[in-house]
């Protein structure tokens, strides 16, 4: 039994199981949202996956060896679903810290587009350089989430970054995707009460 002092060791533990098994990985939420707005507790953590078939298996392995335990047709099942957006969700045994791991579908293709642009972070110990969504994509999913649930988190997150990152934020692609996305009031309402 694998045993951690905390979240963050559980995190580690879940990047070093996805690096063993081959499979890229970067990190979104709160955990992201250290490095563009502004730090907030978080005890649960969100990325998308890219999980090629032939690492299903290993992948399985790899997590069970850290003590969280997810079948390889269950791995299957969930990256083989076109018809709604489930997570992988790898459960550690003995301390309960979970994750949603989100595959990469080919019907996607923010997804697919939030992945390609992933940024390589250092945010020093205890997890040193991970992926993470950009500060623009992580605006995007926080508005998406926003929308279905209206959680103040994530239009506090949206502030959050909006302040930190201003001048520095592509805001066309930003916008092209609001656009296709269907959610310019929502967007034009967040981004407009930061200014």
């Amino acid at each position: 039994m694998t045993s951690l002092s905390g979240f963050e060791d559980f995190v580690q533990l879940l990047i070093e199981g996805l690096q063993a098994a081959g499979v890229e990985y970067l990190i979104g939420g709160a955990i992201a949202a250290w490095a563009w707005g502004e730090p907030r507790a978080t005890q649960d953590v969100d990325m998308v996956v890219n999980i090629p078939i032939e690492a299903i298996g290993k992948l399985s392995r790899e997590l069970e060896k850290r003590d969280m335990l997810v079948p390889p047709e269950v791995i299957l099942d969930t990256i083989l679903e076109e018809r709604a957006d489930l997570p992988i969700s790898p459960i550690h045994i003995s301390s309960g810290f979970k994750a949603d791991l989100y595959p990469i579908r080919t019907s996607d293709e923010l997804r697919q587009s939030a992945f390609e642009r992933r940024r390589l972070v250092d945010f020093g110990p205890p997890f040193g350089e991970v992926f993470i969504h950009s500060p623009e994509d992580l605006i995007l999913y926080k508005l998406l989430y926003f929308s279905i649930s209206q959680q103040p988190k994530h239009s506090r997150d949206i502030a959050a970054i909006l302040r930190a990152m201003k001048d520095r934020l592509d805001y066309p692609y930003i916008e092209h995707w609001v656009n296709r996305l269907g959610h310019q009031a929502i967007w034009e309402e967040l981004s407009e009460s930061v200014e």
